[in-house]
């Protein structure tokens, strides 16, 4: 496993790097947030992807390389319309259009304690789950296409905009008391494929609570045995 942060991780979206993830990875964890720059009290600056991350993207989508996508990493790119297609949501940092619709700026809930329920036991993914589990983690209040995706887990955490709060504000340090979002998803994990690529996406994943839960750590293995599965030539 080899662990690479921006801006070093530009390199790996290029013709070459596009080549050696192929070849010597068998799936891309993301847990990062490209195309964003916090300054504190100020609000964000969202910088597009190159020419070449968008084309290294579709590069590995054509190619099937398995993608595990967690918590924050679905702000990323948020100018760029292809990624919300890669992990089927979007987090907004700041008011935004998506697929023609107008929406607020996302909500987040810190340290929510919540019931997970399995949606999909059967899938690999949830292997040795049980049908329901406690976790205490963030929650987000964004977009999701989840009639497009294969659910996996749900969760009872309260989904209405009276329990989060605007992430356009927090960034900023502020307080918007009349920021309103449409309710959340409860799906807080799916699968899809993009293009030939199977994706995971898991919303949980904020600190040590979640990684030193004993099924979200269970779920995180899954995953990725599972995807590594799924890359052409290794099935």
């Amino acid at each position: 496993m080899d662990l690479v942060e921006w801006p070093t991780a530009g390199e790996l979206f290029t013709t070459s790097g596009v080549r050696r993830l192929l070849d010597d990875f068998d799936v891309l964890a993301l847990y990062d947030m490209p195309g964003i720059k916090f300054k504190r009290g100020e609000s964000p600056e969202f910088i597009a992807p190159t020419i070449d991350v968008i084309a290294a993207w579709g590069a590995l989508n054509d190619a099937g390389m398995p993608i595990l996508a967690l918590h924050h990493s679905i702000a990323s790119w948020p100018t760029w319309a292809g990624f919300a297609e890669i992990l089927k949501g979007r987090f907004h940092y700041a008011p935004a259009t998506l697929r023609g619709v107008d929406y607020p700026d996302s909500g987040y809930a810190m340290n929510v304690t919540q019931r997970f329920s399995v949606a999909a036991p059967a899938h690999p993914v949830c292997t040795g789950l049980p049908s329901s589990f406690e976790l205490t983690d963030e929650t987000y209040q964004c977009p999701i296409f989840d009639d497009e995706v294969e659910v996996l887990i749900r969760t009872d955490a309260p989904r209405e905009d009276s329990h989060h709060s605007s992430a356009f504000a927090a960034v900023r340090r502020e307080t918007n008391t009349t920021w309103r979002h449409t309710p959340a998803s409860t799906a807080v994990a799916w699968t899809h494929l993009c293009g030939a690529s199977h994706v995971v996406y898991l919303q949980p994943g904020e600190g040590p609570e979640s990684f030193d839960n004993q099924w979200y750590r269970v779920i995180i293995n899954n995953a990725v045995h599972w995807l590594s599965q799924q890359k052409p030539g290794l099935r």
